[in-house]
């Protein structure tokens, strides 16, 4: 979803740098060369000390309920939005630390952060929000 925000024709991100991280390296190689090339195509940095995943809260993946059946549909509801978006996974490596995304201003202080929810989407809306108060603290300053 990000990198469809920074490709789109109106460049929302434009002038911000965007970057991920991952966590593990060496456990599933392919599948991180295919994150890359299909879904995410900015430069890609391992967190050695995991000090993203720490200020994003060190969270996992847990199970929210023990219904069985809102644990089906909760699957299947997660299925058909990766099918939708034609998004292919594996069962490789650790997956159940959850990330999220940090926008950091020009001086490289943490502004805003969105900790992932597992089946939801990220909240475009807000992350535009934050660029475009950026963008005008930034302007502000240098006049």
């Amino acid at each position: 979803a990000i990198a469809d925000l920074a490709a789109r024709e109106d460049k929302p991100l434009d002038g911000f740098g965007l970057f991920g991280v991952v966590k593990e390296v060496g456990v599933d190689d392919p599948g991180l060369y295919d994150f890359y090339n299909e879904y995410f195509t900015y430069p890609l940095y391992k967190d050695e000390s995991l000090s993203f995943y720490t200020a994003l809260g060190t969270r996992k993946l847990k199970i929210s309920t023990w219904n069985p059946i809102k644990m089906f549909r909760g699957m299947r509801n997660i299925s058909k939005r990766l099918s939708k978006k034609n998004i292919s996974g594996n069962y490789k490596g650790e997956g159940l630390v959850q990330g999220g995304v940090i926008i950091f201003d020009a001086t490289g202080k943490a502004r805003f952060a969105y900790r992932e929810e597992t089946g939801s989407e990220i909240p475009i809306e807000d992350i535009i929000a934050v660029v475009k108060e950026l963008r005008a603290e930034s302007k502000s300053k240098s006049t």
